[in-house]
């Protein structure tokens, strides 16, 4: 429970106030990164639910995009900036990574962090309008989940960042845990909460492998730039996830709603 409590308070800006104090091996709180999605999920349902008793499905979209980045203090969305600032710069390895650690907003961060939360925005509107608010909830889930497969035998470039907390230290166990355990969460939300369909289901069930494959091609496309995976990298991914669940969700909607 310490373990989910400090990582939770390291991923989130959910006010917990509580000193679990220091864990000398915190790497281990790989294991709980989809329950720290869950967490999200659920709360980002809930203020969905509530802005749209006051709000229509557009403006109740805006309102679940920002409270992800509200809840997250916009720690993923800033990885997701600096790496396409950095990556798509066409420097060599070196000058990526300084690009990689400078402040300053450049001009493809902007396009990247504009287009993922209007895709974002954009897609969360036609699953509501769908009357399936529900799926949003895994959404985090799976960002989170994804993200295990950049820190499964990946090393990093840098000798220091807070991405080398995670970066090669996720076992195979940790990796098979967390992925069962967020299969069932999954499995049972949609079937005895939301009585969902076997389609439904079986469609948000594949959204995981979907998920793992993009991270897949993802860090090998990031190892072909700088020869690694950083914190900003495993920020970019979680954000990046996010779409590829909801892009995949979308279509498979098309042939079940």
């Amino acid at each position: 429970m310490k373990r989910f409590i400090s990582i939770l308070q390291f991923m989130t800006r959910i006010p917990i106030n509580i000193n679990v104090g220091f864990d000398e091996e915190f790497h281990k709180t790989l294991s709980y990164f989809p329950l720290v999605g869950l967490v999200i999920g659920v709360l980002e349902f809930l203020i969905g639910k509530i802005s749209l008793m006051i709000f229509d499905p557009f403006i109740t979209s805006l309102v679940i995009a920002l409270s992800a980045v509200v809840l997250t203090g916009g720690l993923h969305i800033d990885g997701l900036g600096d790496t396409f600032d950095a990556l798509y710069s066409y420097r060599d390895k070196e000058k990526m990574l300084e690009i990689m650690k400078d402040s300053r907003l450049g001009t493809n961060s902007l396009l990247a962090v504009m287009f993922v939360l209007l895709f974002k925005i954009g897609f969360i509107y036609s699953i509501i309008n769908k009357g399936l608010l529900w799926l949003v909830m895994f959404m985090p889930i799976l960002g989170r989940l994804g993200v295990l497969v950049l820190t499964y035998k990946t090393v990093t470039p840098r000798k220091n960042g807070l991405g080398n907390l995670f970066i090669g230290k996720c076992s195979l166990g940790m990796f098979l845990t967390a992925t069962s355990y967020s299969l069932v969460i999954i499995g049972l939300i949609s079937k005895f909460i939301f009585a969902s369909t076997n389609a439904v289901l079986i469609s948000v069930l594949i959204s995981t492998p979907v998920v793992f494959l993009f991270n897949v091609i993802f860090k090998n496309h990031v190892y072909k730039k700088i020869d690694g995976i950083t914190g900003d990298i495993l920020g970019c991914s979680i954000e990046l996830s996010e779409i590829i669940y909801l892009i995949y969700i979308y279509i498979s909607l098309i042939f079940i709603v």
